[in-house]
């Protein structure tokens, strides 16, 4: 017959198991406090990530649109909103005569609405590759390259075929290459050279995409992204803008970021306020239901003392109660939270309405280990109070309640 010996390990294992609905309540608690560690700590970082993200992608100081259209510009880099929209050729040239522009780059924007006519809804960007400082160089990191005509570049969430193709307007566009994950609306954007976009648009206007009689690419750009000299103050640059050209609104880059910048920082401050309220509580409720277990107990703690358990002995029972509860407990707050944050990471991303970009692998554990052992500290922490109660009861006292 084999014998199994009562160590504090097995003692505690079998009174959690022996009193399963007061096991489940604690084991729920510390998984409410695991979900929102985790889920808040990854969508923190989430965002923080995105935002540095954005602020290296957008390379440019200054992007000049159409009047009225900065919201849609925004929500194309920030989102990957689909959107076009066109001002004259000509201001380009009444650009290069401002005082303080160090380098400009246009683009022109189209965008495949109709899903009959093409694969999914994308945002589409053509550059000027003579121009361009802000899509190339993410272009030779992952081509090595500058991109060939009739070849395009995508974001990481765009679908391409097997053949390495992708549809637009009923016409296959060969795919050079994809960028990295950028949390931002670059995700969801096709990115081709001018001479390509006028092949595109060609087919646009052949499936009924319509645009008015003087919106080519020839003639016409969506926006402009300008470099400021070194030394030039950015204020004093768009002062000087809007002195020679009306008619047109002026993004700046490091506004877009400081507001984002605002969203996020606000973020944080809440989620700390909350997470450190939630411990606060979490504490206090673990403590008392402890507290009011011991009490539950006492009887049997007391036999323990009389059949030659020390005072140790009993306490570690305690301490591995703790640590039972909270490692089930932040183990499943921890997987509960992943199957939320990870799977609907674009639905959360487009929610917030901030650059969103997913920590690494090693994030997420460090995250995940640094919620299971906060969850560990908070449940001991919590017994501590127990064990020095099961300390000062008489056992003779007890043993002898109720007679």
């Amino acid at each position: 017959m084999m014998v199994t010996t009562l160590t504090s390990s097995r003692l505690s294992y079998l009174n959690l198991k022996g009193k399963i609905f007061r096991t489940l309540i604690f084991i729920s608690i510390v998984a409410i406090l695991s979900f929102v560690l985790f889920g808040g700590t990854v969508l923190s970082h989430s965002m923080k990530k995105g935002l540095s993200s954005l602020e290296m992608r957008l390379g440019g100081d200054l992007i000049v649109v159409p009047l009225g259209y900065e919201q849609k510009q925004e929500s194309i880099l920030l989102t990957g909103e689909p959107s076009y929209f066109y001002f004259d050729k000509e201001i380009l040239g009444k650009l290069k005569g401002v005082e303080g522009i160090s380098k400009l780059s246009p683009q022109f924007y189209l965008t495949s609405l109709n899903a009959s006519c093409c694969s999914l809804p994308l945002q589409i960007v053509g550059f000027d590759p003579e121009t361009d400082f802000l899509v190339q160089p993410w272009i030779r990191e992952v081509l090595g390259k500058n991109l060939e005509k009739g070849a395009l570049i995508v974001g990481s969430d765009v679908l391409i075929e097997e053949d390495r193709k992708i549809k637009l307007f009923d016409q296959g566009y060969l795919v050079a290459a994809k960028l990295d994950k950028t949390g931002t609306g670059l995700d969801q954007t096709v990115f081709a050279t001018m001479d390509t976009i006028k092949s595109i648009y060609s087919d646009a206007k052949d499936k009924g995409l319509y645009f008015s009689e003087n919106t080519n690419p020839d003639t016409s750009i969506s926006s402009i992204f300008i470099k400021v000299q070194k030394d030039y103050d950015i204020d004093q640059v768009v002062t000087n803008i809007r002195q020679n050209i009306d008619g047109v609104q002026i993004i700046k880059s490091k506004t877009l970021i400081s507001s984002i910048a605002d969203s996020f920082s606000h973020f944080t401050t809440v989620f700390y306020a909350f997470a450190l309220a939630f411990l606060v509580i979490t504490l206090a409720v673990l403590t008392a239901m402890f507290s009011a277990s011991v009490n539950e107990r006492k009887k049997e703690f007391a036999m323990l003392r009389i059949l030659g358990a020390t005072r140790k002995k009993v306490a570690s029972i305690l301490f591995w109660e703790s640590l039972y509860i909270s490692v089930t407990g932040s183990v499943l707050g921890i997987g509960l939270a992943a199957l939320v944050v990870f799977p609907y990471n674009v639905f959360i991303g487009d929610s917030i309405g901030v650059p969103y970009l997913q920590p690494s692998l090693l994030w997420i554990f460090v995250i995940g280990m640094g919620t299971l052992l906060t969850a560990i500290g908070v449940s001991i922490l919590a017994s501590i109070y127990s064990v020095i109660k099961i300390n000062r009861f008489e056992t003779y006292l007890i043993l002898r309640e109720g007679e």
